[in-house]
Order: C-alpha cells, then structure tokens, then sequence
C-alpha cells in the first residue's frame, strides 16, 4: 500500500509540474523527485498544500558536492506527511558559478537552520533566508569544509571570542 502512495506523490508532482520535474524514482518505498531550481518554492509549496499529499514536515535538508559534474551541487530536501504517513526526497541542482536557490523558509520555518548548514559547509546561498551567516563554524574560517576539493590539511586561524 505504501508503494501506490509513494507513486501518487510522483504522479502529483509530474502532472502538476511536467518538465520542471527533471526525473523521478521509487525505490523500496522511498520516492525521489528531481526539479528545476528555479520552481524549488512553488512545488514545496504545492507538496506542503496539496489535500493528497500534506507534506507537513520538512525533516532536513542537506546538500550533496559532485566534484567533477556540472551542476556540480545537488541540495536535498526529506519531506514527511504526518497524516498521510508518506515521504518524499526532492532534490535541485545548482552549478558551481552561481550556487543560489530559493529558501523555502516562507514554506516550513523549521528549515532556517538547515539552509545556514547547507551554506556553512557547501557555500550553497539561499535567496531570501533572513540571516543567512555562518552556524556552525566561525565568520573568519575560510572555504566550506564539506566541499569534496576542500583541503584535508589546510590549517585556519584561531580567533577568540569577537566583541
């Protein structure tokens, strides 16, 4: 039974959208949807509001560096449904020249965090996040430590307390 939901997710998402959704999978009961950037906050938007689907819950968000591929960064959003009991992964590329996409934060509140993750570890901006700025590491340190070409060895300055 969880399979024919999962599938509706997909044929929602497709019949809604068409070919701003890039590709679509379903395996062991987990669906994924690929989507264009540019329409990232009108289909969370149409998954959160959808009567079907009631993608209440935005578990996380993370994003993905394939080094070498253009776009070389992928970021992936785990959706939940709360009374429907399904998910889904949605995921949008971005190229390395211009790592922006939307924030869904006007969407679910609850991904203000994850997006300042995502920036502080890939370099992935959100347009329109309301403080965007570092979370985990501190303003000074250099680069984006989960990038796959970020140097194992390179050493950061040690800052103390700011004033």
């Amino acid at each position: 039974m969880a399979e024919e939901r999962n599938s509706i997710v997909l044929q929602k998402l497709t019949g809604r959208f068409g070919s701003d959704v890039v590709a679509t999978h379903s395996d062991f009961g987990d669906d994924t949807a690929l989507v264009r950037r540019e329409r990232i906050v009108e289909i969370c938007t149409f998954l959160r509001d959808d009567p079907d689907l009631r993608f209440d819950f935005a578990m996380d968000l993370t994003g993905v560096d394939y080094l070498g591929e253009e776009p070389r960064f992928e970021v992936v959003y785990h959706l939940y449904s709360l009374e429907k009991k399904h998910r889904v992964r949605v995921k949008a590329r971005v190229p390395e020249e211009d790592p922006v996409i939307d924030s869904v934060i006007p969407v679910w509140v609850g991904m203000d965090w994850f997006e300042r993750e995502a920036y502080d570890m890939y370099g992935i901006l959100f347009r329109g996040h309301p403080n965007l700025k570092r979370i985990l590491l501190y303003e000074q340190f250099e680069g984006y430590p989960l990038r796959k070409d970020y140097p194992k060895a390179r050493r950061q300055p040690t800052v103390g307390p700011q004033e």
